[in-house]
């Protein structure tokens, strides 16, 4: 389902900014896509990849993405499980003007709060529809929010996204989701970065399953991840080696690209284009 939209000044909603500071802890995060076009394959969901971006960048990790249907039980049993899961909770869809725009609505049931007009959205929503018709009671829609939620600003639209606690309710318009996401940037509070490093190798997985298993092994903090490719009639693979530990992370990746080696496989560091 498509947002209904209205130009925002950013001064006429608040975000109460919560301080970024660097913990050794991880900070993670989950995401729910709405709507029934994303399951029928009608539309194709391009919030995902920007979400885990975002994230990366505050320092917050993406653990799990779910795809839930229109349907207020479903939404708001995933809200349930997922925001005692993680430190924060995002969903992006339904929260539109139409019939089938359910998520406040599901997320206040999970939260055992009523829906309300939240008096700020209405005055921006009326300012903008005064000359384009009034504000009918389909637009109004873009108004309600959980009681005691907050709204997220974002420099495309007036219909706002939604803040309660941990969880941030975003437009399902890709364009829109990216202006609110920016609102939020550098306010959440996140953990140590998640580093990376690829190597690149002309190689079967198979040939060097056991090698990863124990290059990974020998590192605690690393995660390696084995993504293969084929090109010019050629096998080859990119390994990315994942830590919040600079130095694990350094040292797991010459101790791959030596194993590689060893094996008569050259490394490429930075990886091989797939």
């Amino acid at each position: 389902m498509a947002d209904e939209t209205c130009p925002l000044r950013a001064a006429q909603i608040a975000l109460i900014p919560v301080p970024m500071n660097e913990s050794p802890r991880i900070y993670t995060a989950a995401l729910i896509v709405i709507g029934d076009e994303i399951l029928s394959g009608r539309t194709h969901d391009k919030n995902i990849a920007q979400v885990a971006e975002w994230l990366g960048n505050q320092a917050i990790r993406l653990t799990e993405v779910r795809v839930v249907a229109d349907v207020t039980a479903a939404i708001a049993g995933a809200v349930n499980t997922l925001r005692v899961s993680n430190d924060y909770l995002f969903t992006t869809g339904g929260i539109g003007p139409t019939h089938d725009d359910i998520t406040v609505d599901a997320v206040a049931e999970a939260l055992g709060v009523a829906v309300i007009v939240h008096p700020h959205a209405r005055a921006i929503l009326e300012s903008y529809y005064e000359t384009r018709g009034g504000l009918t009671e389909a637009r109004l829609r873009m108004a309600r929010v959980p009681e005691g939620a907050e709204l997220i600003p974002n420099r495309y639209t007036g219909a706002p996204g939604i803040r309660f606690d941990n969880i941030f309710l975003m437009a399902g318009v890709p364009q829109i989701t990216a202006g609110m996401l920016d609102a939020l940037s550098g306010k959440l509070e996140g953990g140590l970065p998640l580093l990376s490093e690829t190597v690149g190798c002309w190689v079967q997985e198979s040939e060097v399953a056991e090698l990863l298993r124990l290059t990974e092994a020998a590192h605690a903090s690393c995660h390696i991840g084995s993504y293969p490719f084929w090109r010019d009639g050629k096998t080859g693979a990119n390994f990315v080696v994942r830590s919040v530990d600079a130095v694990d992370l350094a040292a797991c990746t010459q101790n791959l690209m030596r194993g590689l080696e060893k094996l008569d496989r050259p490394p490429f560091p930075g990886g091989l284009p797939s």
